[in-house]
């Protein structure tokens, strides 16, 4: 067969440890073989962070905002372990929180369904999709570890003179500061992204948040969705039957527990990183979650929404086999080609993306199967394969779909 050809390259951004070992396995064996792949190649490894001082993540997110369509592997975010065992000068930020914050969107994830595994919560018949924020609070923080005794103070000093100064605590010993922030118009792109979504996908829209503790910060979100709701959406929805509506993140949680799926639940960012944890787990693996960032003017960052899986990276270091689930990252791959394909108009394109959507799904229905989601299966015996079994497991189907 002729290779399926591209236009526009895709930004495609390597990362860390056994998700980037997974990356160049799918490459190798899902997609080279049958599409004339054209990238624009990033890596976004956390040795290559650390010598650029992080400017290639930085770069990365500017050819996505240039080219439309990225696809990204999971990275690490080092933490003080991570800074001693890479030897890093910084404790480098989250390449996702700096992409996000680049590109202005919001983050779209939603669990990736088989009929063998059931969902832990017995209720839930259809997808929740989590739609995240992707820009400011704790991602963005500034922190100080306070040392003695003292006054913290909150203080801001306007362009044209304005000020405000306010003592947050007074400090009789030792302890922490953090400032988080968000702004007007990073929350209105938030708002437009979670609605146009809604009418897209003809789903209900949830948004919570804790606006009765935060009075003023929570609350600012929630009257921001409204007032743009109220202005340039109400009818729309209207005359599709879904509907919008704000509550409480407590009583979201109860809600959604009592729910049978099917509707985009919004959050603010770190909500939305414990929730879309949550949802895909309850949903059967982390693994088998779809993640992609959506930009209010039309830029797309496919990714895996888990991490780069580091106890299964030591065994395989020590030439162990694994069987770590890589569809999150076939599915990150497929959502990027398919909408290169509908972005290029190049049907064939998009064609194989939902190919191999289903050629993996069909693999897992089949039983065959990483180790992960053995314990999970209703009703077939499963089969654990490692990683590189499993996909060429789905190669065969995929080979035999496009035949």
């Amino acid at each position: 067969m002729p290779l399926i050809q591209m236009k526009t390259p895709l930004v495609e951004m390597d990362g860390d440890e056994m998700t980037r070992i997974l990356w160049q396995q799918i490459k190798d064996e899902l997609i080279l073989p049958f599409v004339d792949l054209k990238t624009e190649y990033y890596d976004l490894g956390l040795l290559e962070r650390e010598k650029t001082k992080d400017g290639i993540t930085v770069d990365a997110a500017n050819a996505i905002k240039k080219h439309g369509v990225g696809v990204k592997c999971a990275t690490i975010t080092p933490n003080a372990q991570r800074v001693s065992e890479y030897n890093l000068t910084e404790m480098w930020k989250s390449p996702n929180g700096t992409i996000r914050a680049i590109l202005d969107g919001t983050v779209f994830r939603a669990p990736i369904l088989i009929d063998s595994v059931k969902p832990v919560v017995k209720t839930w018949k259809k997808p929740i999709t989590i739609a995240r924020h992707a820009y400011g609070d704790v991602y963005r923080a500034t922190e100080y570890r306070v040392p003695e005794k003292g006054r913290a103070e909150l203080v801001f000093t306007g362009e044209n003179g304005a000020s405000f100064r306010k003592t947050i605590y007074d400090f009789e010993c030792p302890g922490v500061l953090q400032g988080m922030y968000n702004k007007d118009s990073s929350i209105r792109s938030f708002a437009h992204s979670c609605f146009q979504y809604a009418l897209s996908t003809k789903q209900d829209l949830w948004f919570s948040t804790k606006d009765t503790i935060s009075k003023l910060y929570d609350h600012t979100f929630k009257d921001i969705f409204q007032e743009i709701f109220d202005a340039d959406y109400k009818e729309k929805f209207d005359a599709l039957g879904i509907t919008y509506f704000y509550t409480l993140i407590d009583d979201a949680v109860a809600r959604v527990i009592r729910s049978d799926g099917g509707y985009i639940w919004a959050c603010k960012n770190y909500d939305g990183d414990v929730m879309s944890d949550m949802v895909s787990t309850a949903f059967g693996s982390l693994a088998m979650m779809t993640s992609v960032l959506v930009s209010p003017d039309g830029n797309y960052e496919f990714e895996a929404a888990h991490g780069t899986v580091t106890r299964h990276y030591y065994k395989y270091l020590q030439g162990e086999e694994t069987s770590t689930n890589p569809m999150a990252t076939i599915f990150a791959w497929s959502g990027a080609l398919k909408k290169r394909g509908e972005l290029d108009n190049l049907p064939a394109l998009s064609a194989f993306g939902e190919a191999l959507e289903q050629a993996s799904i069909e693999t897992l229905d089949a039983g065959i199967m990483t180790k992960d989601l053995v314990g999970l299966c209703e009703g077939i015996t499963p089969k654990a394969v490692s990683s590189i079994a499993f996909i060429r497991e789905i190669r065969g189907r995929l080979s035999a779909k496009l035949a």
